[in-house]
C-alpha cells in the first residue's frame, strides 16, 4: 500500500541514465529523489533511462519521475512505462492544459499525484485551471525555461510576479505551498540559502535541487530561524488569552499569533 503524498522540501534530480547515482541520491539528505527522463537526459538514451527508472530500487525516499512533455515523440512511451512503476508522483514538465493533465490519466489507467511544473507563459495564463485538475497535487516552478519563454533574465526581479502567481493561485486551489525552481550554481552555497531563503519568504515551501551539495542549504533556508522561533515563543508566552496585546513597542493581534504559531509548526516539521 502506497503512502500518501507529501509535498517535498528539498528533492533531488537523478538523470535517468545514470541509475548508479541514484544510491548516492537517496544517502544525500534530500527528502524525495527525481529521476529526470526530460532535459538531463540525451534523446538517444531516452528508452535506456526509462528502463533504469522503472527499476530505481530505492525504498527508503519517495520517487518522482519526470516524463518528458506532453507533444514530445516520447511521452506516450514514458506513460505506458509508468502503469505498473514504483513511483509517489509523476512531475509533468511545460504543463499547459488540463487536457494534456487528463491525457495523461486516461493513457496511465491509475491514480498518481501530478505536479505540475509551470515553465512558461502558457503554463502560468492557465495556473488556475491547472491547479484544480484531477491529480493535480501541487505546482513547481521551472524558472530557467520560464525565463528562456518570455526572453527575460533568469533572476530574482524578472521572475518575481510568476513566482508570487504560483503562490497565490496555489492558495486558491487548495493545494500546498509550490516549489521553487532550481538555483544553477553548484558551488556557491550561500547563494543556493539566500535563493531558497526569499522562496521561503514569499511563500514557497520547497525548492528543487540538482546537487547533492544544494540539499542543506535548502532545507536550512526552510526551515524557521533562531530569530523566528524565539520571537514566536516570545508572541505566545506573553499571551495569556489576551487577544490583542503590544509587545516591544508593536501591536500584536489575531494574525500576528497566527504566524507565530505557524513558525513553530515550521520548526517542529522534520
Amino acid at each position: 500500500m502506497s503512502r500518501p503524498f507529501s509535498p517535498p522540501i528539498a528533492p533531488l534530480f537523478v538523470p535517468g541514465d545514470k541509475p548508479a547515482l541514484l544510491a548516492k541520491a537517496a544517502q544525500s539528505g534530500a527528502d524525495a529523489i527525481i529521476i529526470d527522463l526530460e532535459d538531463a537526459v540525451a534523446p538517444a538514451a531516452k528508452a535506456e533511462a526509462r528502463d533504469a527508472a522503472i527499476r530505481h530500487g530505492i525504498s527508503n525516499l519517495p520517487v518522482i519521475l519526470r516524463i518528458n512533455p506532453a507533444g514530445t515523440i516520447w511521452h506516450m512511451d514514458d506513460l505506458r512505462a509508468l502503469a505498473s512503476a514504483e513511483i509517489a508522483a509523476i512531475m509533468l514538465p511545460k504543463a499547459e492544459t488540463v487536457e494534456s493533465i487528463a491525457a495523461i490519466f486516461r493513457t496511465l489507467g491509475r491514480p498518481l499525484p501530478l505536479i505540475a511544473l509551470i515553465e512558461s507563459a502558457k503554463g502560468l495564463g492557465n495556473l488556475s485551471q491547472i491547479l484544480t485538475a484531477p491529480h493535480v497535487a501541487l505546482a513547481a516552478f521551472g524558472s530557467l525555461d520560464y525565463a528562456l519563454d518570455l526572453d527575460c533574465a533568469p533572476e530574482w526581479e524578472p521572475l518575481l510576479a510568476a513566482r508570487s502567481e504560483l503562490v497565490l493561485r496555489s492558495r486558491l486551489a487548495g493545494l500546498p505551498s509550490p516549489i521553487d525552481g532550481v538555483t544553477p550554481t553548484l558551488t556557491d552555497l550561500a547563494a543556493i540559502e539566500h535563493d531558497a531563503t526569499r522562496a521561503r519568504a514569499l511563500g514557497f515551501r520547497g525548492k528543487l535541487a540538482i546537487h547533492p551539495k544544494q540539499i542543506a542549504p535548502i532545507l536550512r533556508a526552510m526551515q524557521a530561524t533562531s530569530a523566528e522561533i524565539a520571537w514566536a515563543e516570545k508572541i505566545l508566552a506573553a499571551l495569556e488569552g489576551s487577544a490583542v496585546l503590544a509587545i516591544d513597542g508593536a501591536m500584536v493581534d489575531a494574525p500576528v499569533i497566527a504566524r507565530a504559531k505557524k513558525i513553530l509548526a515550521l520548526k517542529a516539521t522534520p
